[in-house]
């Protein structure tokens, strides 16, 4: 499928959000009109408003995010995929108001609806889970590390994945969430480390599958490590569809532009054609379609 240098395959954001109150469609037009043809639609929650505080507030919230993914599929011809789950900062950031423990309680409840939905065939992955990115006190770190057990070990008995949201401190992090996985009983192929670094290197991963951020300078990472990898690995912008930030992470472009770059990166560096086609195809459908059992 590489048409003189240029892939005309498969091409999946394996992590992408959208907002009705911002660019919603257009954003997937933008996506799809430089060649995307998949992506993974994952809940978001509003920082910026009111976030759940019951069973009931997160099922409406999944519940849009699924019809959200509902209206991608009627208006364009791609496959979506929808992960859906309590996101780590909402449990950090509604402490305040619940208290550790209701928070805690809440967020694993909200856990449970989830899988729910999973298993009933509405969404099919579960994420972005976790603990905070960043700097927390010890007992919230402690607790995050015991809540992110308890869901990996509610994951691990239904077959499905997981895409975590974590903080970056290389490939110690990546160390820690294998002994969780570990510890939980969770196959480490089933859990996906989002907004990854661009090392997809064995020694880097420990076997946790990634989905790359492929900001700037992301080629050269992955071109340096793609030789060590095991684990499957993808592409994401983690685009927000964000009305108060424009553009944040990445725009829905990037993903496309990217898988371009790197065949260019890979035939420039001596791969030859046939090697190029089977990644690309492993990287944007292939891996996916194993990952979130499409």
């Amino acid at each position: 499928m590489l048409q003189n240098g240029i892939w005309r395959g498969p091409i999946m954001d394996q992590h992408l959000h959208l907002d009705r109150g911002n660019r919603f469609l257009e954003a997937i037009s933008d996506f799809t009109r430089v060649g995307g043809t998949a992506v993974m639609l994952v809940h978001k929650p509003r920082f910026t408003n009111s976030l759940p505080v019951d069973l009931d507030g997160y099922r409406s919230a999944y519940l849009e995010t699924i019809d959200i993914a509902n209206d991608v599929r009627a208006k364009f011809e791609i496959d979506v995929g929808v992960i859906i789950g309590p996101h780590p900062v909402a449990w950090e950031k509604q402490i305040e108001e619940l208290g550790l423990e209701g928070s805690s309680e809440l967020h694993i409840e909200a856990v449970g609806l989830a899988l729910d939905l999973i298993e009933a065939g509405e969404a099919n992955c579960l994420g972005e889970v976790g603990r905070p990115h960043y700097p927390v006190s010890s007992e919230i770190w402690d607790s995050a590390n015991e809540i992110l057990t308890e869901v990996m070990s509610m994951t691990s008995s239904t077959g499905h994945s997981l895409q975590l949201h974590v903080e970056e401190n290389g490939s110690k992090t990546n160390e820690e969430l294998k002994s969780l996985c570990t510890k939980s009983g969770l196959p480490v192929e089933r859990a996906v480390r989002h907004f990854a670094p661009a090392n997809v290197s064995d020694g880097f991963t420990s076997g946790l599958p990634a989905t790359v951020n492929v900001g700037t300078g992301s080629i050269d990472g992955l071109v340096a490590s793609v030789d060590d990898a095991i684990a499957p690995w993808g592409m994401e912008t983690d685009y927000l569809d964000d009305p108060n930030r424009p553009g944040a992470v990445l725009g829905p472009k990037t993903v496309p532009k990217r898988t371009q770059e790197l065949c260019s990166a890979l035939l420039s560096n001596g791969w030859e054609a046939d090697n190029v086609e089977e990644l690309m195809f492993n990287i944007h459908e292939e891996w996916p379609n194993k990952l979130y059992l499409f």
